[in-house]
């Protein structure tokens, strides 16, 4: 049987390093197989959890897309849609709230971390988005979600609501119950000045992440200024995983060479980190800047973006409503 993947990304703006190597490289591996179906959301619903500026929320929804496309994505191959014009999200994200329980909600550490201490001036909507990824997942019969460490509760709560949600209506079945699709390593890139923090555009230095956007002489001075330790390069695995900026890098570097760890700890075990820093913005550069210029021709072109966007809509809605015509039979609307 094919594959049926879903995954979504959210239109944040700024796309970096960690989103390229953390997912859209994995999601252009899956879009290349013949054996899968995908599906790429823009995810705006998700985004707006947090106040947007409507502009820049257009802007960004465009960049995505842009970003899918520059990065290897095929939009003949694959359906690529923004969330909010499927109306069948938001209403599916509703029956399955009435589904999910609050104790499951509760035990999700990702809202914990993003609400802060504060959580009580924390949306509604960013408690219960989990609800709304699985409504995301479970419309298009999704049997794989690619999904790093940080996503994989949340895939956990998907399958537990589609499992209830069968049991409850006595339909086997009916619902999916999705696999998830896990890299093994690299999924989670960390910040450049800091390896112990995921790497983010949230975070104040724009010195601690590659945009996707970056051009040669930015990737340059970024790699020749991130943090490293004293010591010459690690020689073992043991000896790398005490080392968190070490372990980062060298992780960047294995991902973009489709390299193992152990390969390349061997290529520079006790060399010094500036030239390891040298090899490591070469290869940045041969594979980042010809997304970032791909980019930036595609952002001049919203028409065609806006296509992209309308063809995947028809074709996500299709699939979306079928669905959703189905759960109003068995609700009993």
């Amino acid at each position: 049987m094919r594959k049926k993947i879903f995954s979504g990304v959210q239109p944040t703006g700024n796309l970096h390093l960690g989103n390229y190597l953390g997912a859209i490289k994995n999601f252009v591996e899956l879009n290349n197989n013949k054996e899968n179906e995908c599906i790429f959301c823009v995810v705006d619903l998700h985004a707006i959890t947090v106040k947007q500026h409507p502009k820049e929320l257009r802007d960004n929804i465009r960049e995505t897309v842009a970003t899918f496309i520059a990065s290897g994505i095929d939009a003949k191959k694959s359906i690529i849609f923004n969330q909010s014009r499927v109306t069948a999200h938001a209403e599916a994200a509703w029956i399955l709230s009435c589904t999910a329980r609050m104790g499951w909600l509760n035990r999700m550490t990702q809202f914990k971390e993003k609400a802060g201490k504060d959580k009580e001036k924390a949306s509604i909507g960013l408690y219960s988005y989990p609800v709304l990824m699985a409504a995301d997942i479970l419309l298009y019969d999704s049997t794989h979600v690619p999904v790093g460490e940080d996503q994989k509760q949340h895939l956990e709560l998907c399958r537990d609501i589609a499992q209830k949600f069968n049991n409850d209506f006595e339909i086997d079945d009916f619902f999916k119950i999705p696999e998830p699709l896990i890299q093994k390593e690299f999924s989670r890139i960390m910040s450049l000045k800091d390896g112990l923090k995921k790497m983010s555009k949230s975070e104040l230095s724009d010195l601690s992440r590659i945009n996707l956007t970056d051009n040669e002489d930015q990737i340059i001075n970024k790699i020749k200024k991130a943090k490293t330790d004293p010591f010459p390069m690690p020689s073992s695995i043991e000896e790398l995983n005490k080392r968190p900026e070490a372990k980062n890098l060298i992780g960047i570097y294995s991902s973009l060479t489709n390299s193992s760890l152990e390969k390349s700890i061997n290529e520079f075990s006790q060399k010094n980190f500036s030239e390891f820093k040298e090899n490591l913005s070469q290869v940045l550069v041969d594979k980042i800047i010809p997304i970032s210029t791909q980019i930036k021709k595609l952002l001049n072109e919203k028409d065609y973006l806006d296509e992209i966007l309308s063809n995947g809509y028809e074709k996500a809605n299709e699939i979306a409503s079928t669905k959703i015509k189905k759960i109003h039979e068995i609700v009993g609307f």
